[in-house]
């Protein structure tokens, strides 16, 4: 995990948060090629999940929502993490870490005082400090993970406002203004791709857990009455499955599904599953998926006093639908693919990424940068081809460092300009990043070429 750390460090893909002031914990800036990285995953998400399907539609709800809103959906008493301190250097830490990280315990469903009592038995060491051998520890207590909001400028509960803390319940609360909307009928579903906020403290592990983190997640109303919802689960299973291992192109023996137990399962829920990937520092959840019945839409029905019921066209009845949650997070995709991507050879590091979500397709470069005539034939060719890709231009340094640096930001393929192009038969050499193998392409079939390969 340090060495894909420093990597995305080093290369632009990811950048400590508010670095030139010390740093701010558990926040991170994404850089250059990151920004492009995260980008092109979003974007096959929202392609795959609402443009091509006829039964999704999307929406972008406020970062900022009422209190009621998170009163109902019981965020804001039951959404916390069990916390515990070191009394000799004041470190914090998830509870459930601290025991995973010593003894390899899963403790999801426990209370606190069951957790204190491990911790008291076992005689957990303080991870921050020698002092504490165990004999230190405050109670097991729980903090509200939600991040509150004043609004106006008098403080006092009736401008209290949250971030959000998930972006399901802005699909929740729009029910029925996209119902009376648009055109959808059951089974549909809504999607929504943005930020989500929990002021939790993690372990570290790069993007896996922060205050701030994208989401990709997806509500699909269904009657129960009329459609079988372990069927539609299965269906679920699959459309995510292939995402991460035929849109993404992610190792299959780096996945697993793992059922939550009854006492990790929220008490809503009939079934949850998370696809997990085998992240370098263990297998961790990806992504979740819960068929949450209609708890969400009751809760919010009972709280506001208004009826979210939708009516059957063909038999008039009211029907409160069900619904299936796939939510994913969209910056654990990111560290995934950098994780399965990488790679260390005898002489180079590489980021095998599938070239759908490479940063960049394609590199052109001038043999020499100091021969006018190669770079303005380079510069051809450059923005010939970036009519239709993401070309990055580089013309620093030997061609052998230029190679270097677009294998570790993971581009594909790179284009070198010399001086046989000029003096011969107008090709260029093509290099292929993950054989690093070199074929000659005339400057009028690259874009076939590419056409061909980058498909």
């Amino acid at each position: 995990m340090d060495k894909i750390v420093a990597l995305s460090k080093r290369r632009g893909f990811i950048y400590p948060g508010s670095e030139l002031y010390g740093g701010l914990a558990n926040t991170y800036d994404y850089g250059p090629v990151g920004a492009e990285l995260l980008r092109n995953i979003r974007n096959l998400w929202w392609d795959t999940f609402v443009h091509k399907r006829d039964d999704i539609v999307g929406i972008d709800a406020s970062l900022i929502s009422h209190q009621e809103i998170w009163k109902a959906s019981g965020h804001t008493a039951g959404f916390a993490d069990a916390m515990i301190d070191c009394k000799n250097c004041k470190f914090r830490i998830r509870a459930d870490h601290l025991i995973e990280n010593a003894i390899g315990k899963n403790v999801e469903g426990l209370s606190p005082a069951e957790m204190s009592s491990i911790i008291k038995e076992n005689n957990i060491v303080c991870p921050n400090c020698s002092e504490n051998k165990g004999d230190k520890w405050t109670q097991v207590r729980k903090f509200n993970l939600l991040f509150p909001v004043q609004m106006g400028i008098v403080e006092g509960d009736q401008g209290l406002a949250y971030l959000r803390g998930e972006t399901a319940q802005g699909m929740f609360v729009n029910f029925k203004n996209v119902t009376d909307s648009t055109r959808v009928r059951l089974p549909f579903g809504i999607a929504q791709l943005g930020k989500s906020f929990r002021n939790e403290i993690t372990p570290g592990n790069s993007v896996f857990r922060t205050l701030e983190f994208e989401q990709g997640e997806i509500e699909y109303f269904f009657d129960p009455k009329k459609t079988d919802w372990e069927k539609l689960f299965e269906e679920w299973k699959k459309a995510m499955w292939e995402f991460v291992t035929e849109t993404l192109g992610v190792k299959k023996e780096n996945l697993r599904w793992r059922e939550h137990t009854d006492e990790e399962r929220s008490f809503y829920s009939k079934r949850t599953e998370d696809l997990e990937y085998k992240f370098p520092f263990g297998f961790k959840e990806l992504w979740g998926l819960a068929y949450r019945t209609d708890y969400d839409l009751s809760q919010h029905q009972k709280h506001s006093g208004k009826e979210l019921t939708i009516v059957d066209p063909h038999t008039n009845e009211k029907i409160l639908p069900h619904v299936i949650e796939p939510a994913v997070g969209i910056n654990r995709l990111f560290l995934m693919v950098l994780a399965d991507a990488y790679v260390e050879e005898e002489k180079r590091t590489v980021l095998k990424l599938d070239p759908k979500i490479a940063p960049y397709k394609i590199a052109v470069f001038p043999l020499l940068a100091n021969k006018e005539e190669l770079v303005k034939r380079a510069r051809g060719v450059y923005e010939d081809l970036r009519q239709n890709y993401m070309v990055a231009w580089d013309d620093r340094g030997n061609i052998g460092k230029r190679y270097l640096y677009q294998d570790e930001i993971g581009t594909p393929y790179c284009v070198t300009i010399d001086f046989d192009t000029l003096e011969k038969d107008d090709s260029v050499t093509v290099r292929n990043r993950d054989t690093a193998q070199q074929e000659r392409v005339k400057i009028a079939d690259l874009k076939d070429y590419f056409k061909m390969k980058l498909v």
